[in-house]
């Protein structure tokens, strides 16, 4: 009798442990099927950050090149950079035109780079640069230009500046650079205590001197201007693109504003209590941050919910974090 019981525990014994070995690799498999249906989910949302990011680095390459070929070496304005220089040897040397002194130069600075500075130079750098000295090229063969467009250099000079100033900060917004001087300044900082801003405004200070000798005085005094311009539009436009508007709504109905906000905006809201000073009623105080073109949905949508609710809307350009930029 003692055997036959203990040969039934045992079997009782070994089905529960087979029944829980089971359930234990079920939900191991789900798991591991979750874990890998998550990270197909990130690499593709990666991929698809990885694209869009190298996709505006050609646009702002193409908008900066443009600004170069149509507006500054026509009119001999050495705002400083590759394209300075190129500029000015390309009217005094004569050997190259600008257009392949630029590719050349930069060529160069790509092979100096990686000598002094490593895997530091980046592949996005290396990337643009090629693909500007490229462009370069393609435009001065396919559209040659000898001569300015208009008899009007100021208004060449705003295209100018305008065009590379948008290009070049669309690119470094994506975490890239033209190369260029951007080396240089890169490799003075390495070597000495110099300050990387103050590396390039020397830098680029020295070829717009340049261009009096090269152009004349009229020349070299539109490209200084130009070059103090250029420093103040590349973080204008760059705070421009970045802008985002932060909301501060004071309202009855927070479980709707919420609701919106989280599931159309696909964003997160904080709500804090609040008490009015002079009506001292009860409210609620939601604080949230949305993109410029959501903003106007959601300024929209708050009032279709709340007529009454008080809304305070900020514009800024640092928001770190999820949904925005990274640290």
């Amino acid at each position: 009798m003692i055997s036959q019981f203990k040969g039934e525990v045992n079997t009782v014994i070994t089905k529960n442990t087979n029944f829980c070995m089971q359930k234990f690799t079920i939900a191991n498999m789900r798991i591991f099927m979750y874990n890998r249906h998550r990270d197909g989910e990130l690499m593709k949302s990666m991929k698809v950050k990885l694209i869009k990011e190298y996709a505006l680095i050609i646009i702002g390459t193409v908008i900066m090149t443009a600004g170069i070929h149509f507006f500054k070496i026509p009119n001999g304005f050495a705002t400083g950079g590759v394209s300075g220089i190129g500029t000015i040897l390309g009217k005094s040397a004569g050997i190259l035109t600008a257009s392949q002194w630029i590719t050349l130069i930069n060529t160069l600075l790509l092979f100096v780079g990686f000598a002094f500075l490593g895997k530091t130079t980046g592949l996005r750098t290396v990337f643009c640069s090629l693909l500007y000295s490229a462009l370069t090229i393609v435009f001065e063969r396919l559209i040659p230009i000898s001569a300015p467009l208009t008899d009007q250099p100021l208004l060449e000079l705003v295209y100018a500046m305008i065009l590379t100033s948008l290009g070049a900060a669309v690119i470094f917004n994506n975490g890239a650079s033209s190369g260029g001087t951007d080396i240089i300044a890169l490799i003075l900082k390495k070597y000495s205590q110099l300050d990387v801003g103050k590396a390039l405004l020397m830098v680029d200070f020295l070829i717009a001197s340049c261009s009096f000798i090269t152009f004349g005085v009229k020349a070299g005094l539109f490209s200084m201007l130009g070059l103090f311009a250029k420093a103040f539009l590349v973080d204008e436009i760059i705070d421009v693109i970045n802008s985002c508007k932060y909301f501060v709504v004071v309202t009855d109905k927070h479980d709707e504003v919420s609701e919106y906000i989280l599931k159309e905006l696909h964003h997160g809201a904080t709500v804090t209590d609040a008490v009015g000073s002079y009506t001292h009623d009860n409210k609620k105080m939601i604080h949230t941050v949305c993109k410029r073109i959501e903003a106007i949905r959601l300024r929209r949508h708050i009032k279709q919910i709340d007529p009454h609710a008080f809304i305070i809307i900020t514009t800024t350009s640092e928001i770190i974090g999820r949904g925005f930029r990274s640290v």
